[in-house]
């Protein structure tokens, strides 16, 4: 038993503590201003978990997950104990640190089945949150073959596979799934949702493939057209080398692609006629016009009055551009030659001309005002010919 006089120090020493205490502030107290914001570190009050933790920002924590996650316990505890770190993220909807925990566990490769399995299918379950379907599905796969009756490990197989619009797989996942749970309501109702799209699906295609052999049989149609009226389609990138002799019309259906860059395309009309986008070009302007359904039958003195009889362009300044004035050309760029055509020809007789090529399925013409100081600058120096 302590003396009278040691325990009348100790009273001494305590006195004195107490009195420092008093004048003294604690160095480790909460802070006056923002102690809700401290108490919120302290690991048995936090909220939620910080986005990283290390010895330096967060020493009490680390300490904390350096005993969950002790060495000296066995493969199968430090699983478990990643698993419901895992859980407790999934809760908080962090699913990145979800799948990081759950990760964690998996690589325990502990031999317990069970916790192997759960580990395996609430990733999935993460992973199917974030969007990573193919990872999700991966998971999903690998716990069925741990555990084939695992329900969830089914669930979420179907989920994953109605994300990626493999509804036959999805109806597999649920056939063999309710074959070992035939009661489970989630997987009849995968299977009835995939069972609806598939078949909507199968209707998409089937209905695509018509619409495509009706694109097809049309386009045929209309390539035999144009090579029954002898006209050259000139495929883009190649060069019109094309002899008097050679075989007349093509084939390629590359030699209509003006659809992309103008909006039309040749058709056949039901009196069996073609229609024929052409363009206009008045180079002394460098303006044009675009006719996008001209019919082969029509002749270009009818269009040039619908757009010059009436009124003048307002590039036209000078009012000269009547149709009775204007002269047409189609330029042979091969042989560097201008083909005159008559005004009151029809578009048909012009494309069927030997030295003729339709360009990117859109006929093209110059426009010039006759004996204009530019028609004679233009034509200077060229071959003319008439049709």
């Amino acid at each position: 038993m302590a003396s009278p006089d040691a325990q009348h120090e100790s009273d001494d020493g305590m006195d004195d503590f107490m009195d420092k205490f008093k004048t003294q502030r604690y160095k480790n107290a909460l802070a006056e201003d923002n102690w809700v914001e401290d108490f919120d570190k302290v690991p048995m009050f936090m909220k939620t978990a910080p986005e990283e933790i290390d010895g330096k920002t967060h020493p009490e924590l680390a300490c904390l997950q350096a005993i969950i996650h002790d060495e000296d316990r066995t493969p199968e505890e430090k699983a478990v104990s990643l698993k419901d770190e895992g859980n407790a993220f999934f809760k908080e909807k962090n699913y990145k640190k979800a799948v990081m925990a759950y990760t964690g566990g998996i690589k325990q490769k502990c031999e317990d089945r069970e916790i192997h399995t759960v580990l395996l299918t609430n990733r999935a379950a993460a992973h199917f949150y974030l969007g990573n379907m193919r990872s999700a599905l991966n998971d999903a796969t690998a716990a069925k073959k741990i555990k084939p009756d695992h329900l969830k490990a089914s669930i979420r197989g179907a989920q994953c596979c109605v994300k990626l619009r493999l509804f036959a797989e999805t109806l597999q996942w649920c056939d063999e799934g309710l074959q070992l749970h035939p009661g489970d309501d989630t997987l009849k109702e995968l299977r009835a949702a995939a069972d609806k799209q598939k078949r909507a699906a199968e209707r998409d295609i089937r209905k695509a493939k018509a619409k495509d052999k009706k694109l097809w049989i049309e386009k045929e149609k209309l390539l035999a057209a144009i090579k029954d009226r002898s006209i050259k389609l000139l495929q883009p990138g190649k060069p019109s080398k094309h002899s008097e002799d050679e075989e007349e019309g093509s084939s390629a259906a590359d030699g209509l692609g003006s659809k992309e860059v103008t909006g039309a395309q040749v058709f056949l009309d039901e009196q069996g006629s073609l229609h024929w986008p052409v363009l206009f070009l008045y180079p002394e302007h460098q303006q044009s016009d675009f006719i996008s359904a001209f019919c082969e039958s029509g002749c270009f003195f009818d269009h040039l009055v619908a757009m010059f009889g009436e009124q003048f362009p307002p590039w036209d300044m000078d009012r000269k551009y009547h149709p009775q004035n204007l002269l047409l050309y189609f330029e042979d760029e091969q042989t560097e030659t201008l083909y005159q055509v008559h005004t009151e020809m029809s578009l048909l007789k012009v494309l069927q001309h030997k030295r003729y090529f339709v360009k990117a399925g859109t006929p093209s013409f110059i426009v010039l005002v006759d004996g204009s100081g530019f028609w004679r600058t233009f034509v200077t120096g060229k071959k003319i010919k008439g049709l």
